[in-house]
């Protein structure tokens, strides 16, 4: 019997090896799509097994026959899939995007955010009106108390001025009144009205979350059937889940497109909306300020002595001072 030719056979078996490869490298692929295609019409990820048949080598009587089974694992399956689309039904129902669920997050999250910051500007405005009313009628009350001081009674230059002093202080009160209630009319008011909007659109945001959870529910529900062997009752039973899923998958669809649509626009109306209220709170503090500079301006030459300057009175002052610290009742000891 003849030998065969050692350099025949090497080249053989290089040729074997590359042809092996070659069919690892096909049967890969064509696993990822029969692995794509099983979950339509086969149980899941089920792969029957494939035969190679590589022609003999030079020496061989015979062809080289290799099966291999080839089984896709549910990761490797599930990530293919992923790939195509995140959330994509296999019965051509698309799903929720990944980009849609962004799209609605980023925008809920602003008018969350626009929630947040009108009630603590609301909050933040009651506190400013509240202070400035204490600050007046504080105000009020010491040059109340002065008037009933007695000393007022012995010195007529002093009630004088003290008089002037309660008069003006009575103005300011009476002027920060009406800027306090010109406030609380066209900016509180409207920042409560605003935030009372709010809780209708989170109610619209949880309806729509609640279908959400419905849809894929339902979705999955499908796919489980779609997974099945097509015998008569998982027909059935596919075609009545697929009845279900339709009118959800619609109620959804239009939820989501009108929040998508209008929550924009919610957004972008608020500088129209808090601007003329702005505006107010600017007139509101201008008249009450330049009223302020009148009455003060009236009370000072009333009271003041003219010609003396800051520093001549801060000198008396000092020298008042000492003479009742030269007392004897008030000395040290």
């Amino acid at each position: 019997m003849r030998q065969p030719d050692a350099k025949a056979v090497s080249e053989g078996l290089t040729l074997t090896s590359i042809c092996w490869l070659v069919a690892c490298t096909f049967a890969v692929r064509w696993s990822c799509d029969a692995g794509y295609r099983s979950r339509l019409g086969s149980p899941r990820n089920r792969l029957y097994p494939r035969h190679f048949a590589f022609p003999p080598a030079p020496g061989q009587r015979s062809s080289v026959r290799i099966t291999l089974p080839l089984q896709l694992p549910p990761v490797s399956l599930r990530f293919h899939c992923a790939r195509r689309d995140h959330w994509k039904s296999l019965n051509n129902g698309v799903y929720v995007t990944e980009k849609v669920e962004r799209d609605f997050e980023r925008e809920y999250g602003k008018l969350q955010q626009l929630e947040d910051q009108t009630k603590k500007l609301q909050k933040d405005m009651k506190k400013s009106t509240d202070a400035d009313l204490a600050m007046s009628k504080s105000a009020v009350k010491i040059s109340s108390d002065l008037l009933s001081n007695p000393l007022c009674e012995q010195d007529p230059v002093f009630l004088e001025m003290v008089t002037a002093f309660d008069t003006a202080m009575k103005r300011m009160d009476s002027f920060n009144q009406e800027k306090v209630n010109q406030i609380q009319k066209t900016v509180i008011e409207p920042l409560k009205k605003f935030s009372s909007v709010f809780p209708s659109l989170n109610m619209a945001v949880k309806r729509r979350e609640q279908t959400l959870q419905d849809y894929k529910r339902l979705q999955s529900k499908v796919e489980k059937y779609e997974e099945k062997e097509k015998t008569g009752p998982v027909l059935a039973k596919l075609h009545q889940a697929r009845e279900e899923l339709r009118p959800v998958k619609e109620d959804f669809e239009a939820k989501n497109k009108q929040l998508l649509e209008e929550m924009p626009k919610f957004y972008s109306s608020r500088i129209d909306y808090f601007k003329p209220s702005f505006e107010s709170l600017v007139r509101a503090q201008v008249v009450y300020y330049t009223e302020m500079h009148k009455i003060f301006g009236d009370l000072t030459a009333q009271i003041d002595e003219p010609g003396l300057s800051d520093e001549q009175r801060e000198r008396e002052n000092e020298a008042k001072l000492s003479e009742l610290r030269a007392l004897s009742i008030v000395a040290d000891d």
